[in-house]
């Protein structure tokens, strides 16, 4: 099969991957459309040691479920970590916390940047025929945004600042809103300002924002300047969400942090059937997050374009839109 290939941290595109081998409740998909993230970006500069084909973000059809014939056909989104179901964490029911996980696309596990992918059928969620393929294939990381919500009870009186206005920034933005909370999204370009603004979300490019004015911090930008822009404009007693991975170490005064009385959370993957219900409904607008659309052959020119400053969805086109 087609499909791009990463191996010391070099992205390649090939036309004679091996199709995946399926297992035990194993489904084929034939994926429709992929999606470009920052940590795929990532992957291909070495940010986990990773051999094999990336991507997670996808919208697909079930081509084959030899122990689950029922989804064969189905147009599906899939979660992201592969649990074994054995251990403590999986026996409590804390599967994304498995101790021996796999994750698609990112480690031990090939992704969906390719012709065909493979998920358990565990991992399925099959996709309403009133949200297209253009909206299902942000599924993944609206669900990251609304697992903020799973995880913090943000109120309508709450003060929040999201620090970072990229892929995700302007998702977990949209997500906010929703709460009605004194919401500000901080900026660094014209470009996401002028976006926010067109969704009815106020931005700001920081500095004129107080010190400690904020009752809720989201830190999306996983760069060291990101999080000292967040912890300046949380106010004592506040919540610091953290959203994005960092490269490398971050320099960080933890006595602040103790004396100040910080709630500190990293939140991570989050839940799917309430973003698919969420793109149904029309409560967020992702069509103008969608910037290109590259056919799989042109995959390495879709990372080009999407590893731009400033870029935000580039998607990878498989030819099976619907």
């Amino acid at each position: 099969m087609k499909g791009l290939w990463l191996e010391n941290k070099q992205l390649t595109f090939g036309s004679d991957l091996p199709e995946p081998s399926l297992e035990q409740d194993d489904t084929l998909i034939k994926v429709s459309l992929a999606g470009i993230c920052s940590t795929d970006l990532e992957m291909v500069k070495g940010y986990y040691p990773f051999t094999g084909i990336p991507g997670h973000e996808f919208v697909g059809v079930v081509e084959s479920a030899p122990g689950n014939p029922i989804w064969e056909g189905k147009r599906v989104v899939g979660t992201i970590s592969i649990w074994c179901g054995q251990c403590q964490p999986c026996r409590e029911g804390r599967t994304g916390h498995c101790g021996n996980r796999r994750t698609l696309g990112i480690q031990n596990y090939n992704g969906v940047f390719a012709e065909f992918t493979k998920l358990p059928v565990s991992n399925l969620v099959e996709v309403p025929e009133s949200v297209p393929d253009e909206m299902a294939v942000f599924t993944e990381p609206l669900a990251a945004a609304l697992q903020i919500l799973e995880q913090v009870q943000i109120k309508p009186s709450d003060r929040v600042y999201v620090v970072g206005a990229g892929r995700l920034g302007i998702l977990i933005a949209q997500v906010l809103k929703l709460t009605g909370c004194d919401l500000t999204v901080v900026v660094r370009r014209p470009e996401p300002a002028e976006l926010l603004r067109k969704m009815g979300i106020r931005s700001s490019f920081g500095k004129e924002l107080g010190d400690k004015s904020a009752d809720v911090v989201v830190e999306v930008t996983g760069s060291a300047e990101g999080f000292a822009t967040s912890r300046r404009l949380l106010r004592s007693a506040g919540t610091l969400v953290l959203k994005s991975t960092f490269a490398g170490e971050v320099s960080v005064n933890l006595s602040s942090l103790v004396v100040d009385e910080i709630h500190l959370i990293g939140s991570r993957c989050g839940p799917f059937e309430p973003a698919l219900r969420l793109m149904a409904s029309g409560q967020v607008d992702l069509q103008p997050l969608i910037q290109a659309n590259y056919s799989l052959e042109d995959g390495l020119q879709a990372f080009e374009e999407a590893a731009k400053p400033g870029r935000l969805k580039v998607l990878i086109d498989m030819g099976l839109k619907r």
